[in-house]
């Protein structure tokens, strides 16, 4: 087994800010929206990514409202979503840790959505699957709460 997957895995603490997340679906020509509204939250978590036919963005439920009244054709994930940080500083050449933890929530029946930081990873899961992909990551996998 990779030593360096076990080391990384064994220093790891999960942390959840207790949230409500909306995953939208904006127009390519919203960018510039897209970017204010980001940069007017004052709340620690958001997510953009930007393609060539689509931008999706992550944001606070809370912010959907003002999203949707900005950007016409910004489509929202009926489900809100929960995070999961993976809290240790990961190296970018670190081979197989979210195939590994993707794999056990896989197995459990969790669908995610994975996001890397720089230097951590997060999921984004649904509030629905959230108790079990935090008992999944935590008895499967091994990881250990944030205390």
């Amino acid at each position: 087994m990779n030593e360096l997957l076990e080391d990384a895995l064994k220093r790891t603490t999960l942390y959840s800010d207790g949230r409500l997340y909306a995953f939208a679906q904006l127009p390519a020509e919203a960018v510039t929206d897209a970017t204010s509204i980001l940069a007017e939250l004052p709340d620690p978590f958001s997510a953009l990514l930007i393609d060539k036919d689509e931008i999706t963005l992550v944001l606070p439920t809370h912010a959907w409202e003002t999203l949707a009244a900005r950007v016409p054709g910004a489509v929202r994930e009926r489900d809100d979503y929960r995070l999961i940080t993976f809290d240790a500083v990961l190296p970018p050449t670190l081979i197989g840790y979210m195939a590994r933890i993707s794999a056990a929530l896989a197995a459990a029946g969790v669908p995610i959505f994975p996001f890397a930081a720089f230097s951590r990873d997060h999921l984004l899961v649904s509030a629905n699957h959230f108790d079990q992909a935090w008992a999944t990551l935590i008895h499967d996998v091994g990881l250990r709460e944030m205390e």
